[in-house]
């Protein structure tokens, strides 16, 4: 199993609101890429690294960010083993790639032919997410084919589906379609879906087949990874692994949230997620 982190994000509102913040507490901010903030006792994206390893499920993770902040986090992986970045070699928003593309990048700059995590380098679960179980119900469905693919879902409130992919899925567990922020009328379903696929091998090929069918599109259909993921339900089987929530680092209020979260209320960091 191998890992992708999606770090080639810029953090635009994040990075508004530290420049908007009087107060001058988060001045230090400004200018770290989301995934290397501090949160807790390190950064948000070290809490990954030491979780997917610690649980020996992924023998490499790669990170791929932007031309941007592509030095800072090479400064970061130095400290690991088995983790190795790749920038998309864009410099702004403007040029972004999307993370669809971001990912086809990482499957063939390292040539992988493995089973892949694919992990948003914003997003942190709660204390008693484990990447132990999501293992097993990996093994689980792919005990049933080798083409299935497992993606996380947690249960979000009325008012907030229209911020969230929405999951309909049937008695098996296996999703029947995924809906794009859909208003809460349009679908009885409150199953949010986060930035956490487990993509099969046999799946990865079809990263060429969905981004040479939106090559003309605009960005906003090949950005969110949760694109592809509508777009492959169809034709590969994708089950879900039920979580209880997560911290998605979006803008400074959600950060400071997650940031208390884990120097107040986490117990054992180095059992966290494993």
């Amino acid at each position: 199993m191998k890992a992708v982190i999606l770090a080639a994000g810029y953090g635009t509102r994040l990075q508004r609101d530290v420049a908007a913040d009087s107060s001058g507490k988060f001045a230090h901010l400004a200018g770290i890429a989301k995934p290397l903030l501090p949160v807790g006792q390190c950064a948000l994206i070290s809490h990954w690294v030491h979780a997917l390893f610690a649980s020996g499920w992924v023998d490499c993770i790669y990170v791929v960010t932007n031309a941007l902040y592509h030095a800072a986090f090479e400064e970061w992986a130095a400290h690991f083993t088995n983790v190795k970045v790749l920038s998309d070699q864009t410099r702004n928003n403007d040029e972004r790639l999307g993370a669809v593309a971001c990912l086809q990048l990482a499957v063939k700059h390292f040539n992988i032919e493995d089973h892949v995590v694919v992990i948003g380098g914003d997003t942190l679960f709660k204390e008693d997410f484990s990447l132990s179980q999501v293992k097993e119900r990996f093994a689980d469905v792919q005990a049933k084919c080798e083409d299935n693919c497992l993606v996380l879902s947690y249960q979000c409130k009325d008012e907030e589906t229209h911020k969230y992919g929405i999951l309909e899925v049937d008695s098996d567990l296996r999703v029947v379609c995924m809906k794009e922020k859909p208003r809460h009328c349009e679908t009885q379903s409150r199953r949010a879906c986060p930035c956490f696929y487990v993509f099969s091998n046999k799946s990865l090929p079809l990263l060429d087949t969905f981004l040479n069918e939106k090559k003309e599109a605009p960005i906003e259909e090949k950005d969110a990874p949760g694109n592809f993921v509508s777009w492959l339900i169809p034709r590969k089987a994708v089950y879900i692994h039920q979580i209880s929530g997560r911290f998605d680092v979006g803008n400074l209020p959600s950060y400071v949230e997650c940031d208390l979260y884990f120097k107040e209320k986490l117990k054992d960091v180095k059992c966290y997620m494993v």
